[in-house]
């Protein structure tokens, strides 16, 4: 559903047809549940992801208003807990896994040749004054959904390429980690390059050390090749590269506004240290918070969408929004939850490489995990992108928890 336009669907805070399909595959195992009448979850899943349950119940209690309670419940628990819960329950074994992972490969494909068709059209969204940034179907709106669907299938490409395989489904999975390297550096986000970047060498290194040395030689030739021999972003890019070392010595509007609101969450944290200010409560305490550092908004224009200014209603981390709206208990339980599945997680993957089966999908999983974690520093939940976050949780969750991630499909290689 995220391959289409999002049209109006996409401008609001309102669902999208992705939450609605999602809303059904819950519903369907809700269903399968029930008349099965059989335990769908593990005592060590039905814990872990139980943990965010009851975190979100009581931050919920100090929303300012009812409808603010129900709408950030029910977004937390569909991205926390109901929809990687789904994805636990319906893959049935590692032949399953890999399918979604090359679906969520096939996605970035297609949102990527989108992205690298705005930037050659200038349709894209509007930087730096020329409207050429690559957002895919999500529109300058939500201008990390294209980086973060492309980085998501660049992770799995390398992933299937390292995991084994044949010859055919490693040479594919290679080409397609090369062509999504193009619209990820056509995006000018600077966030999804450091988490790629730090997850895909942590990955090669992880599958070996000669593999990783002749796929690093590789990755420069090509990258001497895109920008130097075709001039991919030349300038625009080295500009953006450079600025990523430059946040603290003179960081542009962009990131003052992101500092701002950090010291802000902060700030309402140590107010409410337990608790937190409520459930969608930071808009409204943003402005007794923060200094006059922070700007009315940010300015979106391009791809089809006029000029105008984005109020800015969150922190931009996930980590600052969960401990500003619901304090330290919660945001013990959210991320305690997610060590608990890397972890796990982990553990599994140091199996997988010793017994050279399924490291494949331990790296799938492991990397769009730690991709999520980092990712989670400079961005939160919000916008269309965000239903594919509760499937990567999903993904994680059912290679750390499942049985089926251990013993595999009958007659695998």
């Amino acid at each position: 559903m995220l391959a289409l336009p999002l049209g109006a669907a996409g401008e609001g805070s309102g669902g999208t047809p992705a939450d609605a399909v999602s809303g059904l595959v819950v519903l369907f195992c809700a269903v399968r549940a029930v008349r099965t009448r059989q335990r769908p979850l593990t005592r060590t899943a039905f814990v872990v992801l139980g943990l965010p349950v009851v975190a979100v119940a009581v931050a919920a209690l100090g929303a300012d208003s009812l409808s603010n309670a129900l709408e950030g419940m029910v977004r937390y628990y569909q991205i926390l807990v109901l929809v990687p819960a789904a994805v636990l329950l319906l893959v049935r074994d590692r032949n399953d896994f890999r399918r979604v992972g090359w679906a969520l490969v096939a996605l970035g494909l297609w949102q990527g040749s989108i992205g690298v068709y705005q930037y050659l059209t200038g349709t894209g969204a509007s930087y730096a004054g020329e409207d050429i940034r690559a957002v895919g179907t999500f529109g300058a709106t939500d201008v990390m959904g294209m980086s973060t669907v492309v980085a998501y299938g660049l992770v799995c490409a390398v992933a299937l390429y390292l995991g084994g395989g044949t010859r055919r489904v490693r040479i594919t999975a290679l080409a397609c980690a090369v062509g999504l390297a193009v619209p990820l550096a056509l995006s000018f986000s600077r966030g999804a390059w450091i988490a790629t970047a730090v997850v895909c060498v942590l990955q090669v290194v992880v599958a070996g050390v000669r593999r990783a040395a002749r796929l690093l030689a590789a990755g420069v030739a090509a990258a001497v090749v895109l920008v130097g021999g075709f001039g991919v972003g030349t300038s625009m890019l080295e500009e953006r590269l450079s600025s990523i070392t430059q946040v603290t010595a003179a960081p542009d509007q962009s990131v003052t506004d992101r500092y701002t609101m950090w010291a802000a969450a902060i700030d309402m944290w140590e107010e409410h240290p337990a608790t937190g200010v409520g459930l969608k409560n930071f808009p409204a305490y943003r402005d007794g918070h923060a200094s006059i550092a922070l700007s009315a908004g940010s300015d979106v224009a391009g791809a089809g969408a006029a000029f105008r200014r984005q109020p800015l209603l969150s922190p931009h981390n996930m980590y600052l929004l969960v401990l500003s709206e619901q304090g330290l208990l919660s945001l013990c339980a959210v991320a305690g939850a997610w060590a608990a599945m890397l972890v796990l997680g982990a553990r599994r993957l140091v199996t997988a490489h010793r017994r050279a089966r399924g490291l494949d999908c331990a790296l799938v999983a492991c990397g769009l995990l730690t991709w999520q974690l980092i990712d989670f520093v400079y961005a939160d939940i919000g916008g269309p992108s965000t239903v594919l976050t509760g499937v990567v949780f999903g993904l994680a969750a059912w290679w750390a928890l499942s049985p089926g991630a251990v013993s595999g499909p009958v007659g695998e290689r």
